[in-house]
């Protein structure tokens, strides 16, 4: 199938599927006419990708468990090191959220200090 028929399977735009292809996700043949033709495994592959993107994986952790990867969900077998990619993407993770807490309760000190400052304003001007 030609990559606007991938598209229109998966949901994915073109230029998704190019990028994929790019960083080594997706390897379509070429036909004779220089097009891009993939298999109908590429739809599996396609849906394998979109979620483990929505994992928070990158494209490059991505290409290293494509191949421990099978059916859509993907379910992923044991391959080598594919545990310590996983947790080292879940403890990355672990410490952004961490950082989000940490701010959000720096923004909430500085509001309530604010807050604090213009109510003693006002009380003062009256």
């Amino acid at each position: 199938m030609l990559i606007g028929e991938l598209s229109r399977r998966t949901g994915v735009h073109t230029h998704q599927l190019r990028y994929y292809e790019a960083q080594g996700l997706l390897e379509p043949g070429r036909g004779a006419n220089g097009y891009r033709e993939y298999t109908d495994d590429a739809v599996l592959t396609v849906t394998q990708i979109r979620r483990l993107l929505e994992a928070g994986l990158s494209t490059q952790e991505i290409g290293f468990m494509l191949p421990c990867a099978t059916g859509a969900a993907p379910d992923l077998e044991s391959c080598p090191e594919l545990l310590a990619v996983l947790r080292a993407r879940l403890h990355g993770l672990d410490e952004h959220i961490d950082t989000l807490i940490r701010s959000r309760q720096v923004l909430h000190d500085y509001i309530d200090a604010t807050e604090r400052r213009v109510s003693r304003h006002y009380r003062g001007c009256g």
